[in-house]
């Protein structure tokens, strides 16, 4: 197993080859995460906007996500479909994405176009396709998926727990928004967005393929330049309730009760000991079959087709969840199942043979999560971003090795505030 762990080591610090750097615009100092790699002639960029999802829109739910879709629709100059045009007919990648906490821009191209994805880039940054038209179109899509979500129970029964566990704050609306909140959006709202997120101030980029680190240097910097240096945003975290509550949804067309479940869990993102999370996790409910939600609630009692838990650790909010799907009359079966499971793996933690299947398949699968450009630049911003030093995924899978029996039960019981289980429940 050592010898085994050593190769994989290896070959994590030869993939693991992203360096963190910075450049300089307008006077602004921007991370730089970059890596090259001349195996294929492409480039891979994006261009993260921190302090610039969802959860900094204010009372306007949607914004950060219409916003984007806006910046989707091309530039003021060729419009929609020309802009989409111009990049299909060089196979250039151009998009935007909010989520909770940033705004993401990306582009990819083969090499010999990257100029060029360069250049449509930055005009859309300097005259967006910010009209009326646009807006009510992006408009109608929203609403759109909205009203596909509605009819999606697990997409209601998720949302409902968020609002539950976040009530009255960002969190317990979904970034896509509401039908009124929707609505409501003004292209004033959409412009006042950007220019104030979408700033040097608020920059971080994610660069690499087959070109030099001075080559991106130069190039990034004289398409950010056309960016305001702008504020920092604000550093913003939200507590879920520790209180256990209930919301039942009722929706007669239902044919099953869809259960979602989930609870605070005192942890921030960057924290020394997420590897025992990690291992925790895995045997609880997020291995699939062989997890202890999975192999009580389905294999032993045939409660549900699947069951499955997670946790989610973000500089803005953590917090523990799982789902599970059941036959209606089975509702309360499953949801005191839940309740057992959960209080019997605080209390008496893992067994040697789950913790050392889970490091099996943590150790042994790592090499699949670093084999492509994308991931290790993703790896490399995700330690940046949580404020961790660069390798630090190869010094966590040496911790979890290491990890013994005692120190992870003890982990687990000190985390007994996973059994504070709030529900959003879809029925009939």
């Amino acid at each position: 197993m050592k010898r085994f762990f050593v190769a994989i080591l290896l070959l994590g610090q030869a993939l693991m080859a992203s360096t963190l750097d910075f450049i300089e615009v307008k006077g602004a100092k921007i991370p730089f995460i970059y890596e090259e790699d001349k195996r294929l002639p492409i480039v891979s960029m994006q261009v993260v906007f921190t302090h610039s999802g969802s959860i900094d829109e204010g009372k306007h739910f949607g914004l950060a996500r219409m916003s984007a879709k806006m910046l989707n629709e091309g530039s003021l100059k060729r419009g929609s479909v020309g802009f989409a045009d111009a990049l299909d007919a060089r196979a250039i990648q151009l998009s935007s994405n909010a989520g909770n906490e940033t705004f993401v821009i990306e582009l990819g191209s083969l090499k010999e176009e990257f100029d060029t994805g360069l250049s449509l880039f930055n005009e859309q940054l300097r005259e967006p396709n910010f009209t009326a038209k646009s807006l009510e179109k992006v408009k109608t899509m929203a609403l759109s998926d909205i009203a596909r979500k509605e009819a999606d129970f697990d997409t209601v029964a998720s949302d409902g727990l968020k609002a539950v566990l976040f009530e009255g704050t960002p969190m317990a609306v979904p970034n896509i928004g509401t039908k009124e909140s929707i609505k409501a959006i003004k292209l004033s709202d959409i412009k006042k967005f950007t220019q104030d997120h979408l700033v040097l101030s608020n920059a971080l980029v994610v660069i690499g393929g087959d070109l030099s680190l001075n080559e991106a240097k130069t190039k990034v910097e004289s398409l950010l330049s056309v960016l305001d240096v702008g504020k920092v945003g604000k550093e913003r975290h939200y507590e879920p309730r520790t209180a256990p509550k209930e919301s039942i949804l009722k929706r007669p067309q239902t044919e099953q009760a869809y259960l979602y479940f989930g609870s605070p869990f005192s942890m921030g993102e960057g924290d020394p000991e997420f590897y025992k999370a990690r291992v925790a996790m895995f045997v609880l409910g997020s291995s699939g079959f062989g997890s202890r939600l999975m192999e009580e609630i389905r294999v032993k009692r045939g409660l549900a087709y699947s069951a499955y838990s997670r946790l989610s650790v973000a500089k803005t909010n953590t917090y523990f969840s799982g789902y599970l799907q059941t036959k209606l009359e089975s509702q309360d079966e499953a949801k005191k199942t839940v309740v057992e499971v959960i209080d019997t793996f605080v209390r008496e933690g893992v067994t040697e043979g789950e913790l050392s299947q889970a490091k099996k398949f943590l150790l042994g699968s790592e090499p699949l999560r670093v084999e492509t450009l994308s991931q290790r630049l993703g790896r490399t911003f995700t330690e940046y971003y949580s404020g961790k030093p660069l390798g630090w995924s190869v010094q966590e899978l040496e911790l979890i090795r290491n990890l013994t029996l005692d120190d992870l039960n003890d982990f687990i019981k000190r985390h007994g505030e996973i059994r504070s289980l709030s529900y959003a429940i879809v029925t009939k």
